[in-house]
């Protein structure tokens, strides 16, 4: 029993810790882009058409800045 009064908080600060660690990653944009560099492993480096399509693809369209 008393090993309990050391583990409940430990697993709540634990998982406290994972909360923020999720939320900070969120807002920092590391969830932004799922699909380019899974999609970029499949094309070579030095191709021109590959080079302007990811240039392309990182430009912030009309849809994506917020109107108001």
């Amino acid at each position: 029993m008393p090993a309990l009064y050391i583990l409940i908080p430990i697993a709540v600060v634990l998982v406290a810790i994972a909360i923020w660690v999720f939320f900070w990653a969120v807002n920092s944009g590391q969830f932004d882009d799922l699909d380019g560099p899974a999609h970029s492993i499949l094309f070579d480096d030095d191709d021109p058409k590959h080079a302007a399509g990811v240039s392309e693809a990182s430009k912030p369209s009309e849809q994506d800045e917020p109107h108001g």
